[in-house]
């Protein structure tokens, strides 16, 4: 019976990815799906709430609901708002997301992070792993968020490991309905790319995802994860074998290369991730892989076919 069924929060439910983890897990689990953007109508037995997560108001859901889970999704990206924005709803936002679940007891919490956090610099190892130091609030202030909130969950995580969280930091991931900058360059018909640059690059399937966060949370394992397949792909293939046109800009001086992008006021080649443009950020998916027994089941060829496709 519905009763019966353990309550979980999934945040960012207008996201493609979100909505994706909500389907699978309401058969199974009784999900209360909440976002500071829109309220989704997921249809029943899914109750929806757009509420900010700063607000007074968003401490009655917990009241209202004792959540045996959280899933937190809901991360603004860089390309999505200016950097207050992103800072009172990534940052300040997820505090109050965790502190909500410290003080109502919600004994376990999944957090998605991003592979950004690490950086692309020329001084990356070839392989990162969860030990990897995260530079990127070095390299731009337009990633100082997204490893704030990282940082955030790491915290917690070890001064309150009641709440058995797990973060999880994923590589790219495309598929039908992902919006973020490199999914919608993939998209796109023609794709801007640095003259004389072809980074390495992993891809991950949103379906992949999906099965890798529901996996992870069914399992709760507590600890930091990367979350990426063993293969990868020059990033210049990857546009051809999406049937995109190259678009060559110069690559250098930098400064150059950022006037051009700026004035173009490209969405799939934003200034701040000019570096990812120009190197590889490779991680090490294998402790995820073996501690969760997970295998991506699709595969490259899958993703750069479905964006020939939507073409």
């Amino acid at each position: 019976m519905e009763s019966n069924k353990k309550k979980i929060m999934v945040t960012g439910a207008a996201g493609a990815l979100a909505q994706k983890v909500i389907n699978r897990l309401k058969r199974d689990y009784k999900v209360i799906a909440v976002d500071f953007r829109t309220k989704i109508d997921l249809g029943i037995p899914v109750e929806s709430y757009k509420v900010d997560f700063n607000k007074r108001i968003f401490e009655d859901v917990f009241r209202d609901h004792q959540f045996d889970g959280v899933i937190h999704l809901g991360r603004i990206s860089a390309s999505e708002s200016n950097r207050f924005t992103r800072y009172n709803a990534n940052v300040m936002g997820t505090k109050k997301l965790l502190d909500l679940c410290k003080k109502y007891n919600v004994p376990r919490v999944l957090v998605l992070s991003t592979y950004f956090v690490y950086g692309a610099s020329p001084f990356n190892p070839s392989l990162l792993d969860e030990k990897t130091p995260i530079k990127a609030a070095d390299l731009t202030m337009d990633l100082v968020d997204s490893v704030e909130l990282d940082n955030l969950a790491n915290i917690y995580m070890y001064k309150y490991p009641e709440l058995n969280i797990t973060i999880l930091r994923p590589c790219n991931v495309a598929g039908p309905g992902v919006k973020n900058t490199f999914s919608k360059l993939l998209a796109s018909r023609a794709a801007p790319v640095l003259w004389g640059f072809s980074p390495l690059m992993q891809f991950i399937h949103i379906d992949d995802m999906r099965d890798a966060i529901c996996l992870a949370f069914e399992k709760n394992v507590s600890g930091l994860y990367n979350v990426a397949p063993a293969d990868y792909i020059g990033f210049q293939d990857a546009v051809r074998q999406s049937n995109c046109r190259f678009v060559q800009i110069p690559s250098i001086p930098l400064a150059l290369t950022e006037t051009i992008s700026k004035l173009m006021k490209w969405e799939t080649l934003p200034p701040f991730l000019l570096n990812f443009y120009r190197y590889p950020v490779i991680i090490d998916g294998s402790l995820f892989s073996n501690t969760f027994g997970f295998k991506p089941k699709k595969s490259l060829e899958d993703i750069f076919n479905y964006y020939k496709e939507v073409k």
